[in-house]
């Protein structure tokens, strides 16, 4: 595991923004949810590749 906390910390947000595109499909905002999307994508890939 990674000795830093940075690597953990951006999956969680990118846990977090994915929690908030399931939200917006919910409420019918399509554009928020792809940016959201994309924001987790970048969050997560930025935590993996950290690790």
């Amino acid at each position: 595991m990674s000795s830093n906390w940075t690597a953990p910390a951006m999956i969680f947000v990118g846990l977090f923004l994915i929690g908030g595109v399931v939200s917006f499909l919910k409420q019918g905002i399509k554009i928020g949810a792809v940016v959201l999307g994309v924001g987790a994508a970048m969050a997560i890939g930025a935590g993996v590749l950290w690790w």
